[in-house]
């Protein structure tokens, strides 16, 4: 047990007040601009739908992001974890996918 104070550890998000979050990378096969906005409109609107948001970069063959919650002191589940990668697994411009654990955003990312 720490001896921080309850108000110190929210401040410093430790402990109950730890935000994980969790990376994805893959290879993408998009050969125009159209279609690679597509693709990023659906990614975005399925995490959105999930009360996640994105941070991160792509291009045409490759997509790079991190994955954390909405909510200040909120987290992705292992459920939110898992349908991310699904969604990757049967998207069709995706290979050689990569969906890390949850670490903390704070101290491990």
């Amino acid at each position: 047990m720490s001896n921080r104070s309850r108000r110190l550890k929210k401040k410093l998000y430790l402990e109950e007040f730890a935000v994980y979050g969790f990376a994805i990378t893959c290879e993408l096969s998009i050969d125009n601009t159209a279609d690679y906005n597509a693709f990023i409109d659906e990614f975005l609107d399925f995490v959105e739908a999930r009360d996640l948001m994105i941070g991160g970069g792509a291009s045409h063959n490759r997509f790079d992001c991190f994955v954390v919650a909405q909510g200040r002191y909120q987290s992705p589940s292992e459920e939110d974890r898992s349908a991310v990668s699904q969604w990757f697994a049967n998207n069709g411009k995706c290979s050689n996918v990569e969906v890390g654990e949850l670490v903390d955003v704070n101290l491990d990312a």
